[in-house]
């Protein structure tokens, strides 16, 4: 599969050169591997599949806020896990059916639990207030939708920590070693009869499978106290979140929802005995392996005796790896002007966006063959969040998103995912349709 992806990637890279996708008008612009994504769902549903286990995979439509995905995966059995209203309204359009869908935020309004109560979508509280608030809005107009509560475990960080949700002090859900946080979790499914999930979501980058394997295991063991306590199986579905760590220094797939999947088996068996439903939000893992951003190199120059290329990739489409470049390293692939890969000895250069600050670089002192002007950069493992986390510093628009078939005999089919951003949306996006402001007002 490794080798298939790089050959597939390879084929769409000089594809997309020859038909003009990315060039003098549009100097930048992303490509997803449709075959690549169709077979990461299926590993996904392939690892977990357990005969008498009602399993839900949704997606987290914050790692790829695009309709067409959204409906690829949907067509590829998934749902949808949405954040926001924005994403509730991509998911719908994507035709991602309610009773796959499911509504986690730590700041949901009393709008946005109106909605999908009234739309029969699953909602995870996150609090004691939300709670309450799902209580006054179930009286006012009642609701089908599955109900659960999530709850942090606090077991540790992980390597980055501002994307571990498992510390103490983390801001999402019922902090259950907090004094009587779990007394009082207990009490609110014994009022609530009608409470039949829970939820915890350890796992993200950095966080490794056994502290991921741990957080679940701790939410297995409260679900087991809770029907105890109700003296019947209450809770019935156990949504265990996603997070998967994506490997950001090749093309292979480690770890893999095989992997996790066995290690859940081994560490809580309970989970696949039939009595719980599961439900999984995995984003980062299903897409990032699948996408490249692919951007021209304007110039080339140096500095201090250091190689520079100034490509149009920057903190606008890798906003994470720029600010925190330990922590969200990248491949990057030197390509010649047609978009093959690039031969020659390698020089330790900068690879830099266009961005007006001077820590706009996406490699820093990278051994990479040496860029000229009218090559092309391309940015790998890219698929997840790159598209859907622009950045407009300096106004630079949103690039266009291709999706792309490529065959066995070298030929590849591209299909549009988003449009550039014109100039006239980015007009309008910033207020250009409004009268202008008034001194004296």
């Amino acid at each position: 599969m490794t080798d298939e992806l790089g050959i597939r990637r390879g084929h769409a890279l000089r594809a997309a050169v020859e038909h003009g996708l990315v060039g003098e008008q549009e100097p930048v612009v992303g490509l997803l591997d449709i075959t690549g994504i169709e077979q990461s769902a299926t590993a996904l549903h392939a690892a977990f599949a357990t005969p008498g286990v009602e399993i839900t995979h949704t997606f987290a439509v914050k790692a790829a806020s695009l309709v067409p995905v959204l409906a690829l995966l949907g067509e590829c059995g998934l749902g949808a896990e949405v954040a926001s209203p924005g994403e509730l309204a991509l998911a719908r359009a994507a035709g991602i059916p309610a009773a796959r869908t499911v509504l986690d935020s730590p700041a949901k309004t009393v709008a946005e639990l109106r909605e999908a109560l009234a739309l029969g979508i699953a909602v995870n509280a996150d609090n004691p207030q939300e709670l309450a608030r799902i209580d006054a809005l179930r009286q006012e107009s009642g609701s089908a939708s599955p109900v659960g509560l999530r709850v942090n475990p606090q077991i540790g960080a992980g390597s980055i920590g501002a994307m571990s949700t498992a510390t103490s002090t983390s801001k999402f859900g019922v902090a259950l070693r907090d004094p009587g946080a779990e007394e009082w979790v207990l009490r609110a499914y014994a009022e609530r009869p009608w409470l039949n999930r829970l939820h915890t979501h350890t796992g993200s980058q950095g966080v490794p499978l056994e502290l991921m394997a741990a957080g679940v295991r701790a939410a297995y063991e409260l679900a087991e106290r809770i029907n105890a306590a109700a003296g019947r199986q209450q809770v019935t579905v156990l949504d265990i979140g996603g997070g998967l760590p994506v490997n950001f220094d090749s093309d292979e797939t480690t770890p893999s929802y095989a992997d996790y999947a066995g290690l859940l088996r081994a560490e809580v068996p309970g989970l696949f005995d039939g009595r719980y439903g599961l439900v999984t939000e995995f984003g980062r893992s299903l897409l990032a392996k699948n996408g490249t951003v692919l951007a021209r190199v304007e110039y080339a120059k140096s500095a201090g005796g250091r190689a520079i290329a100034v490509t149009h990739a920057g903190a606008q489409v890798a906003t994470r790896t720029v600010f925190v470049p330990d922590a969200w390293p990248i491949r990057v692939q030197a390509l010649d002007a047609k978009g093959r890969e690039k031969a020659g000895e390698p020089v330790v250069q900068d690879v830099a966006g266009p961005c007006c600050f001077a820590g706009d670089l996406v490699a820093k002192g990278r051994p990479l063959p040496l860029l000229e002007a009218g090559d092309h950069v391309a940015l790998l493992d890219t698929g997840a969040y790159y598209f859907s986390n622009h950045f407009a510093y300096n106004s630079l628009p949103r690039p266009a998103v291709h999706g792309y078939t490529a065959r066995t005999d070298g030929t590849v089919e591209f299909v549009p995912v988003r449009t550039a951003q014109s100039e006239a949306e980015l007009i309008a996006e910033s207020g250009g349709g409004l009268p202008p402001l008034r001194r004296g007002l």
